[in-house]
């Protein structure tokens, strides 16, 4: 694993030298590690200074006040190591910070906030199968402070550049300080939930379409579909239960960290959030009844075609019969001699095959 890590760490300044201009340029300071994409000082809703280090960046902060916003991408334990000295970050956010593949939470350390969500991405795709890939996860994470605010990213989607940008165009939320930026995140993040979550509705009405349709209905409808979609489903409410609970004590509970301003701002994403939730246990409860329903045709399907072997199998077990009495070699049997005795048991035949034909037909069967 650590080979892995130390590979990577060789290999990402090659891959972000191809950033545009309007990314961190890591160059213009050789202090600066290749993990961090952007790095400002904001003071009064405004930005003050670019492309500098985030040990210069909390410099001009303690002498000039405002805070400093940086932002890092899948950063290494070494990447990562000054700026969590630098800032006094706790050593368990930033294993956690670092490692990812955590669990969306609120935790409070010294002064500092540690605040991790999940980013969800609608995965397009032409038709659904049943190794679709529907939605795409990754991570942010947020180490908030008094002056400060810490964002990693983890995964290719969720990328803060453009949300940044907005942040910008708009001083007087953006002079709220660092729980202001918080918010902003939190609020791209469950809006990308409800994106997604219209988006799988879709894919579930489709596939709900298809189970009972005429067509479908004859086999069975696709069970592989619908246990992929009830997955990704599954992989969808992960991210967004756990969230719950940190929105709820952001928007709720007073916090030094927190403006109390942002903070009513906290309770529209937390609104959001759970209306969310309510959608994604409404997509597992549905996608249940439909792949009941899904199975029920099917055990329906196999009964009717039981019903139609035993009853084909009934009908020619009428000729079957006769032609094994018949088949046996006695010397002293029924109408043996008789000149119609040979027509006479072909029409009798056909006619208990048709009797009981019509039988099964009138009853359903066949």
């Amino acid at each position: 694993m650590s080979m892995i890590r130390d590979l990577r760490a060789a290999v990402r300044p090659a891959l972000r030298r191809g950033r545009t201009s309007s990314d961190y340029d890591a160059t213009r300071d050789p202090s600066v590690t290749s993990a961090v994409v952007d790095c400002g000082v904001y003071r009064d809703g405004k930005r003050v200074s670019d492309h500098v280090s985030p040990a210069k960046a909390m410099e001009r902060v303690r002498e000039e006040g405002g805070f400093a916003w940086i932002g890092l991408h899948e950063p290494t334990e070494r990447e990562f190591a000054g700026i969590a000295q630098e800032f006094g970050l706790h050593p368990l956010a930033v294993e956690d910070a670092v490692q990812a593949h955590q669990r969306p939470k609120l935790e409070r350390y010294d002064d500092t906030l540690f605040t991790v969500f999940k980013t969800i991405h609608y995965v397009e795709h032409a038709e659904l199968t049943s190794t679709s890939e529907v939605v795409e996860t990754g991570e942010v994470m947020c180490f908030t402070g008094r002056n400060f605010i810490v964002t990693v990213r983890h995964g290719g989607q969720g990328s803060l550049r453009a949300l940044r940008h907005r942040l910008q165009q708009d001083p007087e939320l953006l002079a709220k300080g660092p729980s202001a930026v918080l918010h902003a995140i939190a609020d791209q993040v469950v809006d990308g939930y409800l994106a997604v979550a219209d988006a799988v509705q879709d894919d579930i009405d489709e596939v709900e379409i298809d189970v009972f349709s005429a067509a479908t209905s004859r086999r069975g409808g696709d069970a592989g579909r619908i246990y992929q979609l009830k997955r990704e489903v599954l992989e969808f409410k992960r991210a967004v239960s756990p969230l719950l609970r940190p929105m709820q004590l952001l928007s709720e509970r007073p916090m030094r960290l927190v403006d109390p301003d942002i903070q009513t701002y906290f309770r529209d994403v937390a609104d959001h959030l759970a209306r969310v939730s309510e959608q994604v246990l409404a997509f597992d409860d549905l996608l249940n009844s439909i792949l009941q329903a899904n199975l029920a045709q099917a055990t329906v399907a196999q009964n009717e075609d039981m019903r139609k072997i035993t009853s084909w199998a009934a009908i020619f077990a009428v000729p079957t019969m006769i032609a094994g009495i018949y088949g046996m070699n006695f010397d002293y049997m029924p109408e043996l001699r008789w000149k119609f005795g040979y027509p006479t048991v072909l029409v009798v035949t056909v006619g208990i095959c048709f009797a009981i034909h019509r039988g099964f037909k009138r009853n359903g069967w066949l």
